[in-house]
């Protein structure tokens, strides 16, 4: 049997807090946008962040790259710690750790050719001579399935896809270890969101590359990922292989984002978990279970303890106290 490599990002107990200052109409306390997550992303594994508006995901991604400083816990880079880590040491780094964006016009610098983006990022990190610039500016823009001449023009002369596929370059400029995709299809059209899919597929299987894919789209996880992290107001509720996480949900609140998927089938109806309100406010989340107040299985004693990870299967957490639970048959409405 072969060993499990070591993991390339270990994110231990991480916390972030944004203090709220008191105001005429606010009345100040702490966001707690993530609250203790834990995880671990393997060398060429590509790891899905699910969750509703507002459970965290961005925050978790930019905690883990520092582009947002953490309140507390612990991440470590293969096996070096890197919170705390001063600026210098830390921008050797950057390298190895990159990020797409969810909007990829608003992450271009609109002043600046495609080529000198590239070029300024290989220069930044110290990578080629002056001489062999653009031959690898050339060679990443064939990568990402560009032509060569639009090296020469800025962004706002291309399309959504296309200035998406000049940030994977951006990213991919460095060669990284590790990337954090945020949300990098939401902003374009279904059409054109299978084609960077399929992109970033065969390059993460081309490079080698780990990622954290932070997405809502349930079909684009499943279809990427090998494992998925559910996230709820910053709190890991589930983790699991994707095809066991798709196959045998053991949370309530995994089984409300499946179910509320739509079917590929026009007129198809099915029986499905419908969550009630909205999500609570990350300023004043309920006590216990963060999830409890939406909950149709929450019983009174999910108030009174947050409940930890608990092993529900190799390779399977479940951060819920009812171990009982048959989502097979959930307190549901049949909807079309």
């Amino acid at each position: 049997m072969t060993a499990m490599p070591p993991p390339l990002v270990s994110i231990t107990d991480l916390k972030v807090h944004f203090p709220i200052g008191k105001g005429l109409f606010r009345p100040g306390g702490t966001v707690r946008a993530v609250d203790g997550v834990s995880l671990d992303i393997r060398p060429h594994e590509v790891v899905g962040l699910v969750g509703e508006s507002g459970s965290g995901k961005t925050t978790l991604g930019r905690a883990v790259l520092r582009l947002i400083e953490p309140t507390g816990g612990s991440v470590r880079f293969e096996g070096q710690e890197i919170l705390g880590l001063p600026a210098a040491a830390m921008a050797a780094l950057r390298s190895r750790m990159q990020i797409i964006f969810q909007d990829p016009y608003a992450s271009l610098n609109p002043r600046m050719t495609v080529g000198d983006t590239l070029g300024e990022a290989l220069y930044l990190h110290g990578i080629g001579g002056r001489g062999d610039r653009p031959a690898r500016i050339r060679a990443l823009l064939d990568k990402v399935g560009l032509p060569t001449f639009a090296a020469g023009r800025y962004p706002h002369e291309f399309s959504g896809g296309q200035r998406q596929r000049v940030g994977i370059a951006r990213a991919l400029a460095v060669n990284p270890a590790f990337i954090v995709a945020d949300e990098p299809v939401s902003a374009l059209d279904v059409s054109i969101q299978a084609q960077i899919i399929n992109l970033l597929q065969d390059l993460q299987q081309e490079m080698g590359l780990a990622l954290l894919f932070i997405g809502h789209d349930l079909s684009v996880i499943e279809y990427l990922c090998d494992r998925v992290v559910v996230l709820y107001l910053g709190r890991v509720m589930e983790t699991a292989t994707a095809a066991e996480l798709y196959r045998n949900p053991r949370h309530p609140y995994t089984r409300a984002l499946l179910d509320a998927a739509p079917i590929p089938r026009p007129g198809a109806r099915r029986t499905r978990m419908v969550l009630k309100g909205d999500l609570p406010s990350p300023l004043n989340p309920p006590s216990g279970c963060v999830f409890r107040t939406r909950c149709p299985y929450a019983l009174p004693a999910c108030g009174e303890a947050a409940p930890p990870l608990r092993d529900a299967g190799p390779g399977h957490a479940v951060a819920c106290i009812r171990s009982d639970l048959d989502l097979t048959r959930p307190p549901a409405v049949v909807t079309a």
